[in-house]
């Protein structure tokens, strides 16, 4: 099941565990190898944390990784961090640059040929990658063709990208209210390209907590974690049977 982050539940499970030190990240109900990890980081040992999350990545797909080991690891991180006294913020820097590394090693699976991109992008002022670095990294092993941006890529750069490839579909990463830019997203939303008459648009995927849930406009819809955001990219990329054209509309798409 899932790598939760509250407490245990009743009934006459085993006893609970030892009060944890000081030091400790509280990580509630979780599986071992998140509470190895957070160890290895609150260590600061960084072969360990990398080793760890190689084992990770080794022994589960990476959606579950993420879900079940990562996610719940970061969000440890973060609730201590706030806690702290800005306590721990070498901790979640150095966690954070190891799951990235991870993460770029991750092969990606070949592209088939002329089909059009994702891009991956962080709206400009936005320095938090790894969320979309973890879908980049899922797109590529199901043979997705993706063009990550990273973080905070200027607004004139990523209309350039998008005019230049084409793509299927352009996935906005906010992390905070103070980066989402409704504007930045209502003007990609626009861009065109194409014969006259036959134009075409990129649907425009929001993703990330900045946005809220109140997202309108044309070919444009919210994504929600990880697995579900892939199989929003993965029905948009999927030629409809028997035409050479994307899938679904995004508004048909659930999280």
């Amino acid at each position: 099941g899932a790598c939760g982050l509250g407490g245990p539940g009743g009934g006459g499970g085993p006893p609970a565990p030892p009060p944890a030190p000081p030091d400790a990240l509280p990580l509630g109900a979780v599986r071992p190898e998140c509470r190895g990890l957070s160890r290895a980081a609150v260590r600061l040992d960084a072969p360990t944390v990398a080793e760890l999350l190689e084992a990770a990545l080794a022994e589960n797909d990476l959606v579950t990784a993420w879900e079940e080991v990562i996610a719940p690891t970061l969000h440890a991180v973060g609730r201590k961090w706030a806690t702290a006294g800005e306590r721990y913020v070498e901790v979640e820097h150095l966690l954070s640059w190891q799951i990235s590394a991870a993460l770029h090693r991750i092969r990606p699976l070949p592209e088939p040929p002329r089909s059009p991109p994702v891009l991956l992008a962080c709206v400009p002022g936005e320095q938090h990658s790894l969320p979309i670095e973890a879908l980049t990294a899922a797109l590529g092993q199901r043979g997705v063709p993706a063009r990550m941006f990273g973080a905070a890529l200027p607004a004139e750069a990523l209309h350039d990208a998008v005019r230049r490839t084409g793509p299927r579909g352009v996935v906005l990463w906010a992390q905070s209210r103070t980066t989402a830019d409704p504007a930045l997203a209502r003007s990609l939303a626009g861009i065109e390209w194409g014969l006259r008459g036959a134009r075409t648009r990129p649907a425009l995927l929001l993703a990330g907590p900045g946005w809220g849930t109140d997202v309108r406009g044309p070919r444009t819809e919210r994504l929600y974690g990880l697995r579900s955001g892939l199989a929003v990219i993965e029905a948009l990329a999927r030629p409809r049977a028997g035409t050479g054209e994307a899938g679904a509309e995004p508004a048909a798409y659930g999280s």
